[in-house]
């Protein structure tokens, strides 16, 4: 640039890569969010989310926030307790357990026998299969159940 010196110039560049950065990280308000795998903890038992087979997340309320889990059926419980829980608006995507990525929960099969990271031991599949219960089925399951030993909140403990 036109008077700037070296060290001018290089001064710039932590500016600039913030704003870049910034930028790139934005969420769109809609669709799964970016996941740090490892470093971020379920929104349920607090527990580290690591394993993209069996994670999931819930963009929902008033403010479209995303919360993550490190166990489908963590989000099943945790959203029962929403006031959002029957709102249409309300994103619920899952962890492919076969193939990876990210599927919509409301529209997924879910195939029971699969070692989760919190034992509700479902995997969400994109396709029907011998077996495989539907998404009002699973969620019934999964409240009807409750929260295996492995996960037990706070709240659930007094």
């Amino acid at each position: 640039m036109c008077g700037m010196n070296r060290r001018q110039m290089l001064g710039l560049l932590p500016g600039a890569v913030a704003v870049f950065s910034l930028g790139a990280c934005s969420d769109k308000g809609t669709g799964p969010a970016e996941v740090r795998w490892g470093k971020e903890n379920c929104a349920y038992c607090g527990m580290i989310v690591d394993d993209p087979r069996f994670a999931a997340q819930i963009r929902g309320g008033e403010k479209r926030k995303v919360w993550k889990f490190d166990d489908i059926g963590d989000a099943v419980l945790w959203l029962a307790k929403q006031s959002f829980v029957d709102d249409p608006a309300t994103e619920f995507w899952v962890g492919n357990s076969d193939m990876g990525g990210w599927i919509d929960a409301k529209t997924s099969w879910y195939l029971e026998g699969r070692k989760s990271p919190m034992a509700h031991n479902f995997g969400a599949v994109p396709d029907q299969r011998p077996g495989a219960l539907d998404y009002a089925a699973w969620t019934k399951t999964i409240r009807g159940r409750g929260a295996p030993s492995e996960c037990v909140t706070k709240t659930e403990e007094s």
